[in-house]
């Protein structure tokens, strides 16, 4: 994660929680009472954002020591201390929630990235992310995927081309969109189409695309169409690709399978912060 970014978003997110102050917590505790909490998983699980707890309290205030037990990507198992702080307990209190608000919803990414890794169980085939995911948070979730075992597909709009149905509908072809995009971008970009038939593949990789993507395509129609790509270009399948189906797409040949899901509707892995 870049660090700058991540202390700029943390800052952000506690100013929203804190406001001036944690009215609680001030009015029952002097602000030098210390004290130690651990962060303990209540479920199994993938941990993601352990670097979050330490950077918050540092933030908040740098006399919290935190230790963490785990590093990203580790498994966890219920009841497992993850980390521990010790300091102010005011200090500790006041970072609780946008903490674990975090580090639970990234955890929850990881592991069901890991499952999805599992399931499909195809060393051959990368799965990623999209671009599906909570405005402001993209890269923790990114990073989350990452940690489970996927890779990252294009971070935004302005790291790489992706020409899809709209842009071919208003361009009027997939060569005209192509040859236009060539002509203005420069050598280290890549770009991808995104097709749909036979013959949008065939026209795709006639007209120079790095990356093909079928869209919305079973596991037989993904075969078929990775026959007809040349090898250097790279082949990814997206849409329509659930959990329930995914262990359908091993051994098609396809190099990347791209999951919205993994970002925008997993369930948060249950973390707390008990006090010691």
């Amino acid at each position: 994660m870049n660090l700058l970014k991540l202390r700029t978003l943390l800052q952000s997110f506690l100013l929203e929680d804190i406001g001036d102050c944690d009215l609680t917590s001030s009015a029952i505790f002097p602000p030098d009472e210390v004290g130690k909490g651990v962060f303990i998983a209540k479920a199994d699980g993938v941990i993601s954002g352990l670097q979050i707890i330490h950077e918050a309290y540092q933030l908040l205030d740098n006399q919290v020591k935190v230790e963490c037990f785990y590093k990203d990507g580790d498994q966890v198992n219920a009841g497992d201390t993850i980390a521990e702080v010790h300091g102010p307990i005011v200090s500790i209190l006041g970072g609780e929630r946008v903490i674990l608000n975090l580090v639970q919803r990234m955890s929850g990414m990881a592991s069901m990235t890991r499952q999805c890794v599992d399931t499909l169980n195809d060393g051959s085939i990368q799965l990623c992310d999209t671009r599906k995911t909570t405005p402001g948070l993209r890269m923790l979730e990114k990073y989350a995927v990452v940690s489970g075992g996927g890779k990252n597909h294009r971070s935004g709009l302005y790291d790489g081309v992706m020409i899809k149905d709209n842009h071919i509908s208003f361009c009027g072809s997939i060569s005209k969109a192509v040859a236009s995009v060539r002509e203005n971008i420069g050598h280290m970009v890549k770009v991808e189409v995104e097709t749909e038939t036979k013959e949008e593949v065939l026209e795709a990789a006639s007209a120079g695309a790095d990356v093909i993507m079928f869209d919305n395509r079973n596991p037989e129609e993904v075969r078929e169409f990775v026959a007809l790509v040349p090898k250097h270009i790279v082949t990814e399948a997206s849409g329509g690709i659930t959990l329930a189906n995914l262990a359908g797409y091993a051994d098609t040949g396809v190099d990347f399978i791209s999951l919205g899901f993994l970002t925008h509707s997993v369930t948060s892995l249950d973390i707390s912060l008990l006090v010691r």
